[in-house]
């Protein structure tokens, strides 16, 4: 099992990877599609990603400080997955609004399939975004710390080599 602080890193790339592979393939369901330059296209990829990253962190780090154990991942995995996912979707479902009704800073397309919730339409890719995304790059991060490579990057600490393979 990973310690911590190489899951975390591990969890931390694999979501960067995923927001920007998220944000590419959604930006059609935006209006700025069809309506921004490709510089302001790119502009929107990239500050988005960004901002998932961030939400990404925040959410993460929140969990292991609300429910984490010095084993994490090792223990107390699954309500910290939890409670990160919680976090995600609660802070994107407030931002969609913030965003889309608030400020009017961005609009769907018609293609964005929406949820009518608490009054508003809710975009349903960033609300999936932020369950599959966090999720695979949940289990990316624990199943490489399994594969039974070191986990650490010190070599004093790292499993001696097998003679056998030298």
């Amino acid at each position: 099992m990973p310690s911590w602080l190489s899951w975390l890193r591990r969890y931390l790339a694999a979501s960067a990877i995923g927001h920007l592979a998220w944000e590419i393939v959604q930006l059609p369901l935006y209006t700025i599609w069809s309506t921004g330059s490709l510089r302001e296209q790119a502009f929107a990829i990239a500050h988005c990603t960004a901002g998932d990253l961030i939400i990404t962190t925040a959410a993460i780090v929140a969990a292991l400080v609300v429910l984490g154990d010095i084993d994490f991942p090792a223990q107390r995995h699954w309500p910290v997955i939890a409670l990160t996912l919680i976090f995600g979707l609660a802070y994107t479902i407030f931002s969609e609004w913030l965003n889309t009704v608030v400020w009017t800073s961005w609009s769907y397309s018609e293609w964005m399939p929406v949820l009518d919730l608490f009054g508003f339409r809710l975009g349903l890719t960033p609300v999936l975004q932020w369950v599959f995304v966090p999720a695979l790059a949940m289990w990316l991060a624990m199943r490489a710390g399994m594969s039974g490579r070191p986990t650490s990057l010190n070599p004093d600490t790292a499993p001696p080599a097998d003679p056998r393979s030298v």
